[in-house]
Formats: structure tokens, C-alpha cells, sequence
């Protein structure tokens, strides 16, 4: 049996704790969770023993420490789920890891300006120009997933893999700011909805009690 513990943060604001827990849940893979609330007066302390530079996700895996949302999917997929996490046709493996190395590196006005708030519903939040090109960005990669590689199930590439993993916070932002989706987009963000993990997610979240001001947006 694994001894695994995954160290995340708030289910209400962190995007990069969501990420490894869904996958990791999705799969059934049995773990440990252990909640640190962020940006407490506590939160150093409790992260210093992890080696992360006090962030979260961190999964423990006995004495063995992986940290980073990406990292962690990529070291559960190969040594316990024999490699599930990527699909297996060349192809379709190389575009979910560039789709995936993209949400993990850019996107950066829509983190900024969309802060992820499970608890939160908006409308007609004014966004920036930068916003709305990472919106529609993301949009074309999800069509383009879905039209290329798509055939085999209701994921980005059909089977479930690390790529759904990886936007599922984005997923929960377009739901929570109400974007304006539609066809094939509007789809896939209401099987991410409805896939229970991500559910119970949500719930925890929406069920904590701290509030963090700069998470916090003012769509008055």
C-alpha cells in the first residue's frame, strides 16, 4: 500500500493544490491529505519541513518529498498508475504536454485578474484585453484537444489525463465568473463539473471559513 500524503492549501483558493489531488482522486489512488491554511501567521512554519519554498502542493511519499502540481501527476502516473497520466499515442502525448506546459507557465492575466473562488459566483466582471485573449486562448486549445484527439471519451483526449487535471482550475473560474461558453467548451467545463471528485472539491471549499483579501475580487 502507498504511503502517500499530499500538503495542500485552501480548497477555496488554491488552484495548484486542486490539481494532484483531482488526479490522484480520479484515479482512486489511496492518500493522505494534509490542509495547511495559507497566508496565516502559521503557514511558514507548517510548510518549513517540505523543501517547496513554503508552497503547496507537496506529496510525500514515505521519506520522498515531489513538490510542483506537474511534478507530482508525472511521478504518481509512472510509479503507481503505470503511465495512465499521459495517453499513449505519440501524438496525443506530445500536445497534452505542450497544452499542459502552457497552463503551467502563461495565462498569467487570468490568474491575475480571475483569483479561483469556489465559494464566489460573478457577472459581468470587466476584464482586461489580456484576459479575454487567454480566455479565448485557452478555449482553442480545448477545441482543438478535444477535435484532434478527442474521439475516445468526453476528456481533452478522451481517456482522463494529466491535461484535465491541469485546467480543471480554470474550469472552475469559468463557471464561477460565468465566461460565456458555448458548443464543445461549454461541454467539456460541465463534465469537469460533474465529475464527483471535483464536486467534493468544491463543497470543502465552499465550506471553509478563512478568507483571503488579495483571492478576494471587488465586481461591484
Amino acid at each position: 500500500m502507498a504511503d502517500l500524503t499530499l500538503i495542500i492549501g485552501n480548497k477555496n483558493y488554491s488552484s495548484w493544490s486542486l490539481r494532484p489531488w483531482l488526479f490522484m482522486k480520479h484515479y482512486q489512488l489511496s492518500f493522505a491529505e494534509k490542509r495547511i491554511a495559507l497566508f496565516t501567521a502559521t503557514s511558514k512554519a507548517e510548510l518549513a519541513d517540505y523543501n517547496s519554498n513554503y508552497k503547496v502542493p507537496v506529496l510525500q511519499d514515505g521519506d520522498f518529498l515531489v513538490w510542483d502540481s506537474l511534478a507530482i501527476m508525472e511521478y504518481v502516473s509512472e510509479r503507481y498508475l503505470d503511465n495512465i497520466g499521459w495517453p499513449l499515442d505519440i501524438r496525443a502525448r506530445a500536445r497534452a504536454r505542450s497544452v499542459s506546459a502552457e497552463m503551467h507557465s502563461s495565462f498569467v492575466p487570468l490568474r491575475s485578474e480571475l483569483s479561483m473562488n469556489c465559494r464566489k459566483s460573478y457577472k459581468g466582471i470587466q476584464l482586461s484585453a489580456a484576459a479575454e485573449q487567454d480566455i479565448e486562448r485557452i478555449q482553442s486549445l480545448w477545441q482543438s484537444c478535444r477535435a484532434e484527439f478527442g474521439a475516445g471519451g468526453e476528456w481533452l483526449f478522451g481517456e482522463y489525463s494529466i491535461a484535465d487535471a491541469m485546467f480543471a482550475p480554470v474550469v472552475v473560474r469559468f463557471a464561477g465568473y460565468n465566461i460565456s461558453l458555448d458548443g464543445v467548451v461549454k461541454d467539456y467545463v460541465q463534465t469537469v463539473l460533474e465529475q464527483p471528485c471535483m464536486m467534493e472539491w468544491i463543497a470543502a471549499g465552499q465550506a471553509e471559513t478563512e478568507v483571503i483579501a488579495e483571492n478576494e475580487i471587488d465586481a461591484s
